[in-house]
């Protein structure tokens, strides 16, 4: 009934909007981000949670109302809901966090341009996500500095086309599907326009947290062009694979998009060799491959997610006894300077 009660608020909300606005936008805006909010709609006492007005302030809570509701009402221990609550953990300082901790401001080519691996190349699109996950390596990111804004681009395209190695582009930023199809459309063709670049790969989080991103609009630009199109999720739990995420999921399938997904390795949240199971299963029905399980990347205020890399390993070998290898996620970390992602293996 929850669930019902939710899709029918929503349903009522989506016949107010005004044709020209897309639904996603107007999930985008209406998102919780008071956490006094989130509590109330969750059913869970203030005094339950160990809150922190610094990490509040330093990185806001942005939960859209579609992956509120896959959240368990009344249980602080929700997975969904530790990777979006701020908490006084966040305050704690630990050597070796930093606020740049994969090394993205040394890789810098161009404004918002980056280069860290042969062949390939990454535009940081936008600072916007539709999600804040209390773990993100870009937490602290300065996005006013360094993001290829659609006024920008022109410089970074014109680093593109004098690089005949650069085959790959990738999408990143925050979430480039933050963008208005219009925008990315537009970058898009110019892509399109440079000879050598054969691929064009989506880094996002939207189909998982915001399925409502994956309408006509996405998929008329995404089923067009010459480019190998390719989109890298981020799902961390199965509880994200709600009904409307797999919908979302089988949509870009018909758009002939090749379907990862990178999953971040999450103390209380998915260091359990049977719920990382169940993901790599459930991705792979639904048509997505798992690609990588990231132990965390140190950034400063996330050292309370880090699972130690004895017990990671200890994981990664109980799935490579479970699971067929096709289904097997390559354990991985990001060393900043190292030419590839690093292995960890015993």
């Amino acid at each position: 009934m929850k669930h019902a009660a939710i899709s029918a608020a929503r349903i009522a909300r989506a016949d107010m909007i005004p044709k020209s606005v897309p639904v996603w936008q107007q999930a985008m805006r209406e998102a919780v981000t008071d956490v006094a909010e989130l509590l109330r709609l969750l059913n869970i006492p203030a005094a339950a949670i160990d809150l922190a007005d610094t990490a509040i302030r330093d990185f806001p809570l942005r939960v859209p109302h579609s992956y509120l509701a896959r959240m368990r009402k009344a249980d602080v221990n929700d997975p969904l809901l530790l990777q979006v609550l701020p908490g006084a953990a966040e305050e704690i300082r630990l050597a070796g966090f930093v606020t740049d901790p994969v090394g993205d401001l040394a890789s810098v080519r161009e404004n918002g341009l980056l280069q860290k691996y042969a062949g390939r190349a990454l535009l940081i699109t936008t600072g916007a996500c539709a999600i804040h996950c209390r773990y993100c390596f870009r937490r602290s990111f300065p996005y006013s500095e360094q993001t290829a804004s659609r006024e920008e681009w022109a410089s970074a395209l014109a680093q593109l086309r004098q690089d005949a190695s650069i085959e790959e582009v990738i999408l990143s930023g925050g979430d480039p599907l933050s963008l208005s199809d219009s925008k990315l459309a537009s970058l898009v063709a110019e892509l399109e326009k440079i000879p050598h670049i054969q691929r064009l790969r989506i880094h996002t989080r939207q189909p998982i947290v915001l399925p409502e991103r994956v309408d006509d609009q996405l998929i008329a630009w995404l089923s067009k062009g010459r480019l190998q199109k390719i989109i890298v999720l981020h799902c961390n739990h199965p509880q994200e694979l709600s009904q409307a995420v797999i919908q979302s999921i089988h949509r870009l399938k018909q758009a002939n998009v090749t379907l990862f997904n990178q999953a971040v390795l999450l103390k209380r949240i998915n260091d359990n060799a049977d719920v990382l199971t169940r993901l790599s299963k459930d991705l792979f029905n639904y048509g997505v491959i798992p690609y990588y399980l990231h132990q965390l990347d140190r950034v400063e205020g996330a050292s309370h997610f880090e699972v130690p890399d004895e017990q990671a390993l200890a994981i990664h070998q109980q799935l490579r006894e479970t699971l067929p290898g096709y289904m097997l996620s390559e354990l991985v970390r990001e060393i900043p300077g190292e030419p590839s992602k690093t292995p960890l293996r015993k």
